[in-house]
């Protein structure tokens, strides 16, 4: 899934092109410098606060938005939302929106209303190659769907997140409480998939603790992996599912469909795969594209790949009870709590879901890591490493239905 993207593919293009003069014009600069200025303003590096400390509503910015609400009274059904619900809700969405996705597709929507928000999928952000079940969709909504919850919590609403099977969406019911920002309500505007090396050291005990019970629930399992010929044996499933990908015409052209080679690219559609926020260069889009025909090969992502998981910490699979979406959704929370339990901790993770994603490697990786007859949903390596650049989002009204 999600994001969980984690293909890099430029940085051999400096030779073939003839060196750093060539690229120089083009490394990450200004351009970079600017969508790092978006980023944060969505992100809100810097909380606000009030007066007495808490999170504060921040006022809505662009175009007024007016959404209805179904309610009792009225002949037609529905009434407009109150300013303030208004402005609560379209902030408990910006929190929502800053969830991972596969390929940072961002494939959500959001109804507001008086006292609840319903999470939707957006199906004009299917990646069917990759995901075809909807899959990565639904876990995507689940992390959605955690940040809410933590952000309503810390502006005063307790939030009950129900799956409807009728519409496959997430209603969260709001009523007031007692406000309290969580740590990982602060994680949320910093935490990222950080798709890098890691430092290779071990975590604490203690950190793989917190770590696991963040990311377990009554329904999910999370088993972590910590031993180097262990983390080797998923390493070759990894590597198994990756060339059969590579090897995919369909996945390889839609994957591709959602890079941005530059800062511009990334700001005219506020998603995708920016390519700053795996370190390689911004360059023109034309040239990009040239780029990853002649760099994105079996060995060259097949060598980056071993170079990140042999760098981690661990790794993480998550496995929900059952193969449904509602059980997709639980997942996508349980990994959103481990992954914002993580950046609290200081610890980086990024996903490397080939495994999982490949159908006919899927069964054997689920026997080789005990689990035979199962669904892996997740697989996420661990440790800790540098901060990149964030990925952009689109507008809180781009998102709203």
């Amino acid at each position: 899934m999600v994001e969980l993207p984690r293909r890099r593919f430029l940085s051999s293009a400096p030779v073939f092109l003839g060196g750093a003069s060539i690229l120089s014009a083009c490394a990450p600069g200004a351009e970079s410098q600017g969508v790092e200025a978006v980023a944060a303003q969505t992100r809100l590096a810097g909380a606000d606060v009030d007066v007495a400390g808490r999170p504060a509503v921040r006022p809505a910015v662009g175009p007024a938005v007016r959404p209805a609400v179904r309610t009792e009274g009225n002949p037609d059904g529905s009434r407009e939302v109150s300013p303030a619900d208004l402005a609560l809700g379209l902030e408990l969405v910006r929190y929502a929106t800053l969830a991972p996705s596969s390929h940072n597709t961002q494939c959500w929507k959001f109804a507001i209303e008086s006292a609840a928000i319903t999470i939707l999928p957006d199906p004009l952000r299917r990646c069917p190659a990759v995901d075809p079940d909807d899959h990565h969709v639904f876990v995507s909504l689940g992390c959605a769907t955690e940040n809410l919850i933590h952000a309503a919590w810390a502006h005063g609403r307790s939030a009950e997140a129900v799956f409807d099977r009728s519409r496959e969406a997430i209603r969260v019911t709001l009523a007031p409480t007692q406000a309290a920002a969580s740590p990982l309500f602060r994680a949320i505007a910093a935490r990222q998939c950080t798709r890098d090396d890691y430092d290779s050291q071990p975590l604490s005990i203690e950190e793989l603790g917190l770590l696991e019970r963040a990311g377990t629930s009554d329904d999910v399992r999370i088993l972590l992996i910590t031993g180097r010929p262990a983390m080797e044996r998923v390493l070759d499933f990894v590597v198994q599912a990756n060339t059969a990908q590579m090897a995919d015409a369909a996945f390889v052209k839609e994957l591709k469909s959602w890079i941005r080679f530059n800062g511009a690219a990334a700001r005219r559609t506020g998603d995708g795969l920016y390519s700053a926020t795996t370190g390689h260069p911004t360059i023109p889009t034309w040239l990009g594209e040239l780029a990853f025909g002649w760099f994105f090969t079996p060995k060259s992502e097949n060598d980056k790949v071993a170079g990140q998981l042999r760098s981690s910490a661990g790794i993480a699979v998550f496995v929900g009870k059952s193969a449904d979406k509602a059980s997709w959704v639980d997942v996508g929370r349980c990994y959103e709590r481990f992954a914002l339990q993580a950046t609290a901790l200081g610890i980086r993770n990024a996903l490397l879901n080939q495994p999982i994603e490949v159908r006919a490697v899927r069964p054997q990786f689920a026997a080789a890591i005990g689990l035979p007859g199962q669904r892996p949903d997740l697989v996420v390596r661990f440790g800790r490493g540098p901060v990149m650049p964030s990925s952009l989002r689109r507008t809180v009204q781009d998102v709203l239905v």
